[in-house]
């Protein structure tokens, strides 16, 4: 019956990937290939996980019960939310498939049914479970925080992208993520239909995927009586404090550190920050705001000196001085005398120190990488990622991942800035300032010369990346 008719939306996803190689960013990874999930949602397109075509050089699908594999292109990817849209040219991979309809946001304890293409197996596999919560989670493959709904069931990897249904055979969701560690048997997390429908209408109207917007403040509960009492609130009045505020904001202009927010757009906000959810349940007022689109406005209530203050503010995405991920282009990196300089990632702290960077990377950067904020929109972290060892450089071979505070004199912005500053250098000597007031120094002429050698010997085709190199001039 309609058993079978949605199991047939649910198709085999293969995908070459060839990945960057953020440790060698002249180069890239050895290729490989991964197994994933997607379904059919209609116009000759498929949903899947961003993580599953990552890096893609080649994605092909399968239908259910086919043995024909497909080209699929990449239209569009949001890593931040892990969904992405494919597009099937070939008119017979579509011959007698029905699309999916996206249904409501389930209810707690509602059955849920996910569907999808194991690894190892070529059969599709049913898993079910019942929603556990439903609440604001960090998508760990992007990093920001949207609504995702948890089932008490495990979704194996090759799952991932592939739907959740409900009883009705409405989907409510893409499965994506397992949590594998001691204490969590058994988890298994779905991107809600309103998360889907965002991305959709934000692809629909722009042309592109431009994200999800934030308000870019760092705040703080108000749940103790004497902070409320000492800031001027009222007993009925309720909100949260401003810490912080990301600098390249729109909302720096107008908001002040210490402000408390009492509303978003109309709804009120409790002391620990949550906001009234269908009936009985509440949710972080973040969610209010992911449900913007960027460049929306929103009403913001705030108190300040205990005067109520109301601002339209024109809501955009998060720049972080660390990105969580690079889209699509390769790394950017410029060498002199040996020493790669390049920028401070997430995929680059991962390719460096592993997937548990969190507890390797230096101190200094997971301190910025956590609390940092970027003082403009260009700003990098610009570090000497390695040295490559020639007499040029004697003395400074163990200079690893340490930041690059100034050259010459001059502040360092980003890469670029740096590099079009040692171009440019007629000095007799090139002077790095890095962290922890370390400093290099070379002679221009000779360091400039030897790195041409330094390249050949380490098979280095240029001595920076492409989007560094300035126009050739005339």
């Amino acid at each position: 019956g309609h058993d079978a008719s949605f199991l047939n939306a649910v198709v085999k996803v293969y995908c070459t990937h060839t990945a960057p190689d953020y440790s060698l960013p002249w180069q890239k990874q050895r290729q490989f290939t991964s197994t994933g999930s997607a379904f059919m949602i209609g116009d000759g397109k498929l949903l899947t996980n961003a993580h599953c075509v990552e890096h893609d050089t080649q994605v092909k699908v399968k239908r259910r019960g086919d043995d024909r594999k497909y080209v699929a292109k990449v239209l569009v990817r949001g890593v931040d939310c892990d969904i992405a849209l494919l597009s099937v040219e070939s008119e017979d991979f579509w011959k007698g498939a029905e699309p999916l309809r996206l249904g409501h946001l389930p209810r707690l304890q509602d059955s849920v049914t996910v569907v999808g293409y194991p690894l190892g197996g070529d059969t599709i596999s049913v898993t079910k479970g019942v929603v556990s919560r439903i609440e604001v989670t960090s998508y760990a493959h992007g990093s920001s925080d949207l609504l995702g709904i948890q089932i008490d069931a495990a979704i194996n990897p090759g799952n991932s992208g592939g739907p959740a249904f409900n009883d009705q055979g409405e989907c409510i969701g893409v499965a994506f993520q397992v949590y594998r560690s001691e204490e969590t048997e058994n988890i298994g997390y779905v991107i809600p239909t309103t998360v889907v429908s965002h991305f959709l209408t934000d692809y629909e109207r722009n042309g592109k995927y431009t994200g999800f917007p934030v308000l870019g403040i760092e705040w703080q509960k108000m749940e103790n009586p004497d902070l409320r009492k000492s800031m001027g609130m009222e007993s009925h009045q309720k909100g949260v404090r401003i810490r912080r505020i990301e600098p390249t904001a729109p909302e720096s202009q107008v908001l002040k550190p210490s402000d408390i927010i009492l509303s978003f757009d109309g709804v009120n906000i409790a002391n620990d920050g949550t906001v009234p959810f269908r009936h009985g349940e509440r949710i972080g007022f973040s969610y209010l705001i992911s449900q913007k689109y960027t460049g929306d406005s929103a009403l913001v209530k705030v108190l300040r000196n205990k005067e109520i203050l109301e601002f339209n503010i024109k809501l955009a995405i998060h720049k972080r001085l660390i990105p969580a991920h690079i889209s699509g282009k390769p790394p950017s990196y410029f060498i002199v005398a040996g020493f790669v300089f390049t920028t401070v990632s997430v995929p680059y702290l991962r390719s460096e120190y592993g997937k548990e960077y969190e507890f390797d990377a230096p101190v200094k950067l997971l301190e910025k990488h956590l609390h940092a904020m970027a003082q403009s929109v260009d700003e990098q972290l610009v570090v000497v990622s390695q040295v490559l060892v020639s007499d040029i450089n004697i003395g400074y071979e163990e200079i690893v991942n340490t930041q690059v505070v100034a050259f010459n004199g001059k502040p360092v912005k980003n890469l670029k800035g740096l590099a079009g500053m040692v171009e440019n250098c007629e000095d007799e000597y090139m002077k790095f300032n890095l962290d922890y007031d370390q400093i290099v120094v070379l002679d221009t002429k000779t360091a400039k010369e030897a790195t041409l050698d330094i390249l050949t010997t380490h098979c280095i085709p240029s001595a920076m990346s492409d989007d560094l190199k300035t126009e050739e001039r005339n």
